[in-house]
């Protein structure tokens, strides 16, 4: 029975949980519970007014009651297909929606049980016990069909993989210009240097190359050569505002949503090896102890000596008997293994710097999902973070804190990547965990530096504590963003950072190039600074939007493949790690990366309370603690695709 209403209306956005209760968000950022037996039909999404009940009815939080829905959130649902007798429903996709659309027979659209589908919804929910019912208006995809999920999750998070006819064409248009006089011109012509990609064996977006000299007087000069997208995207084009619309490209295992079209991407734009490339430089002079000197940015054209591919450098590098050594030693004429030889070694000199500057070096693990031509998942592993990927890293991350600096100097609109220090209250919750360790967090006035946190992170290396610190310290972080204002990146220690070196892949890098080619073309009259002020704000805010999107849709799809995969290991055991501590049981994590639930109503051999302070479960009878980082051993109980989730069950020694 729904509780008597009381106090003034409020509104906002109702946020469904997968129980069926929810919350309805407001602009303030508080939020009100709403039970499910007083929804009053509103469903995921809408926009609603809410009666509060009296404080005698909450529960540790406001609580109230829908009285109306003010604007429906939305309008079509994606999800899979069930018939039931002559009619059907569609269970959505999404991981926290439980509202299924009732379909009659008729309007199935000749969908077939189990297929991913489209629904229009006709008719909205009245009461809390109704579904809304809806239409069938596309297939995704059949049932069993390669990939089907996946390309249920893309479309269930707005995003598509194909782009509108008129932006493939002028994609085409661009693509197809040949290179004139007056292109190269004014550019450096680096045809003739000894310049490399070092990419993933599958990627096919080459947008960065790098080149590396030893100079006479000791120093290095280190090249990072950008591909000039800006020269093919203009400004207002189709293709602009598609590329701005998607924010960034979305890497889903297998599959790429692309932010622009393959012509362009997987073409044009792309530093194939031996073919003429419009670039965008930032060369920077090196001291022997990975101080930047000196440095210049500008306009060039490149010819790729050799597209290198991350395993077959880090071979060479690793291993001095590899047979690709010989390879690369004569490889059209050029010396390809010495080159990355003085990679490697300029790039650890610029590790160790950016480690003793107070940089933040979080040794995350991430997971390798590997499929079949079918998309189903054959295997999942660590990722390998091997030296060449780390060199590459190194470069990257020294091309955007020089060019943020240039450009933040000369006080121009510009689109920086920023991230600031753990909040007040993560600070405190630091100092408390750490204390139980015998550690003593330093702060100045408020403020956390970075070494700090990296001087705990090699106090803890080795002790059997080391990756429970690790783990509260990374969670502590804020997350990264994009802005207009250049206020440096707390992990990194850098004052200066922005994104400059994947303008195929990220609109911010994109648009930091337009403006680096006016000033460099002495156009500072068309920097039109008040709309560049305007533009870089808005692109600020969408991209961080966007890549928020696209992160939790990779981890969607993730997720879906490890439980697809665990299915296959059904009551079996193995050894992992607690990876996370809540009120409602621990989360373990095996030694591939795959993290399951185990819920505190299978821990039967006590009551357990939730000690958050410490992370941990601590049995009220026996005492016995399940703390952030134990070694544990459990069974796989459950695995359902459909939910992105996985279930274990702790093994006991009574077992």
């Amino acid at each position: 029975m729904s509780k008597r209403k009381h106090t003034p209306a409020i509104q906002g956005r109702l946020d469904k949980t997968k129980s069926g209760n929810g919350f309805v968000v407001m602009e303030d950022g508080d939020d009100i519970f709403i039970d499910q037996e007083n929804m009053r039909g509103a469903m995921n999404g809408d926009l609603v007014q809410v009666d509060l009940l009296p404080e005698i009815y909450w529960d540790r939080r406001p609580e109230g009651i829908i009285d109306r829905v003010l604007d429906r959130g939305r309008e079509e649902v994606i999800g899979t297909y069930h018939r039931s007798g002559k009619n059907g429903f569609v269970a959505p996709v999404a991981k926290n929606d439980k509202e299924c659309v009732f379909i009659r027979g008729h309007a199935n659209g000749k969908a077939k049980d189990g297929d991913k589908v489209l629904a229009r919804i006709t008719r909205y929910p009245s009461r809390p016990d109704e579904n809304a019912e809806g239409k069938i208006i596309d297939i995704i995809a059949r049932k069993g069909a390669a990939g089907a999920e996946i390309k249920a999750l893309i479309r269930s998070a707005g995003l598509h993989e194909q782009f509108p006819s008129p932006v493939e064409a002028e994609a085409a248009r661009c693509a197809s210009e040949t290179l004139s006089e007056e292109d190269l011109a004014r550019r450096k012509d680096l045809r003739n240097e000894l310049i490399l990609t070092i990419d993933g064996a599958d990627s096919k977006d080459l947008d960065d190359a790098v080149s590396v000299k030893k100079l006479p007087d000791g120093n290095w000069l280190l090249g990072v050569h950008i591909a000039d997208v800006a020269h093919f995207v203009t400004e207002g084009s189709r293709l602009d505002k598609e590329a701005k619309k998607r924010g960034n490209s979305v890497y889903l295992l297998t599959r790429v949503i692309p932010m622009l079209p393959k012509s362009l991407s997987n073409g044009v734009c792309s530093l194939f090896e031996g073919a003429d490339r419009l670039t965008l430089s930032c060369e920077m002079k090196i001291s022997p102890s990975g101080e930047i000197l000196s440095h210049e940015i500008f306009e060039s054209v490149i010819r790729s000596k050799a597209r290198m591919v991350y395993d077959d450098v880090s071979d060479m590098l690793e291993d001095d008997k590899s047979p690709l050594i010989s390879q690369y030693s004569d490889y059209h004429g050029f010396d390809i293994y010495s080159a990355l030889k003085d990679m490697a070694e300029l790039a650890a000199i610029l590790n160790k710097n950016r480690l003793n500057s107070g940089s933040i070096d979080f040794e995350h693990e991430e997971a390798e999902i590997i499929l079949d031509n079918q998309e189903n998942p054959v295997d999942i592993h660590p990722a390998d973070r091997r030296v060449a990927n780390r060199l590459i890293e190194e470069f990257m991350l020294a091309a955007n804190r020089t060019v943020a600096e240039h450009f933040c100097r000369m006080h121009i609109p510009f689109v920086y990547r920023v991230h600031e220090q753990p909040e007040a209250v993560k600070i405190e919750e630091m100092k408390h965990f750490l204390a139980f360790f015998g550690i003593t967090l330093h702060t100045k006035k408020d403020t956390l530096p970075p070494e700090e946190l990296s001087r705990i992170l090699k106090l803890a290396e080795g002790k059997p504590y080391e990756n429970i610190v690790s783990t509260v310290l990374l969670r502590s972080m804020t997350k990264a963003y994009y802005s207009p204002d250049c206020t440096g990146h707390y992990a990194l220690a850098f004052k200066y950072y922005c994104h400059f070196t994947s303008p195929i892949r990220r609109y911010p890098d994109l648009m930091i190039h337009r403006i680096i080619k006016l000033i460099l073309n002495g156009n500072k009259n068309e920097l039109r600074r008040k709309f560049w002020i305007s533009a870089v704000e808005d692109a600020s805010v969408h991209s961080s939007d966007t890549e928020r999107a696209a992160q939790e849709l990779e981890r969607d799809v993730d997720k879906l493949k490890m439980a697809q995969y665990m299915k296959k290991f059904i009551g079996e055991e193995y050894d992992g790690i607690i990876s996370g501590v809540t009120e409602f049981g621990i989360y373990v994590q095996l030694e591939n990366t795959v993290e399951g639930l185990v819920p505190i109503s299978t821990m039967n051999d006590d009551f357990y309370n939730f000690e958050e302070s410490r992370y941990r479960l601590i049995g009220s009878a026996t005492n016995k603690i399940y703390a952030l980082g134990d070694p544990v051993r459990i069974r796989v109980t459950d695995a359902r695709p459909e939910e992105r989730q996985i279930d274990f069950q702790l093994v006991t020694e009574e077992e």
